[in-house]
């Protein structure tokens, strides 16, 4: 484990990114789940039907998963296809599926490194990312498919606060056209990127990102087994 990742299990005082009473279940959208293979998920409202009335049980469970996963549910989406001889497919984030207009807090102190409304289909649609310090540690984190209104009145370098409410799950279409749900995602090298970053890679780029995104449960500690 690197410096971070051993501060990070060490930690013990992350807020809760978000906070529901229902148990997590752990949503599976790779090719092992045979339930996906036999559906055309293209169209939103089917998808996110899919997700919330069959997955979730009328949404009696919040969705939670998808890091390191490798993805068949972009197929749909040409965002993801890139020069068609390396597709990304390599889920990056955690995924916490909820409903639209749930609220997301801050898991420690931190600030707005950066914004952004990436405006594609199947892209994060509004974005934020945070910059925080721990033990010694600077690295970011990020959160996609956020309500549009989460961006008001944001600026670089604007404090938040642990625990603080400082966005919300945005609906479909602004979200990127997804169901609702937040991708929560862990960066140590941000590189030059502004308001993004890529949250799936292909297959051959796997490692390497992997590598500077560990695993958001590390923050986030929540069972993937209910």
């Amino acid at each position: 484990m690197s410096n971070l990742e051993l501060t990070l299990a060490g930690f013990h005082h992350f807020s809760q990114v978000i906070q529901t009473d229902k148990p997590f279940k752990k949503l599976d959208f790779s090719a092992a789940n045979a339930a996906l293979l036999s559906r055309d998920l293209s169209e939103t409202e089917v998808f996110t039907s899919f997700v919330f009335d069959e997955l979730l049980q009328e949404n009696k469970y919040a969705g939670i998963g998808g890091y390191g996963e490798n993805r068949v549910i972009y197929r749909h989406r040409k965002h993801f296809e890139g020069d068609s001889i390396n597709p990304r497919s390599i889920h990056l984030g955690t995924d916490i599926w909820v409903a639209a207009g749930e609220a997301v807090f801050a898991p420690l102190a931190g600030k707005v490194h950066s914004f952004a409304f990436n405006d594609n289909y199947g892209d994060y649609g509004p974005t934020i990312i945070l910059t925080h310090e721990l033990s010694g540690n600077t690295f970011h984190t990020l959160y996609g498919h956020l309500s549009l209104a989460s961006l008001d009145g944001l600026v670089a370098g604007k404090n938040i606060n642990a625990g603080e409410h400082f966005a919300s799950v945005g609906n479909f279409p602004e979200n990127g056209d997804w169901p609702p749900h937040l991708h929560f995602q862990i960066i140590t090298d941000i590189g030059h990127y502004n308001g993004d970053f890529p949250g799936v890679s292909s297959i051959a780029d796997r490692n390497y990102y992997l590598s500077i995104c560990p695993d958001p449960n590390l923050i986030l500690g929540i069972a993937e087994n209910a």
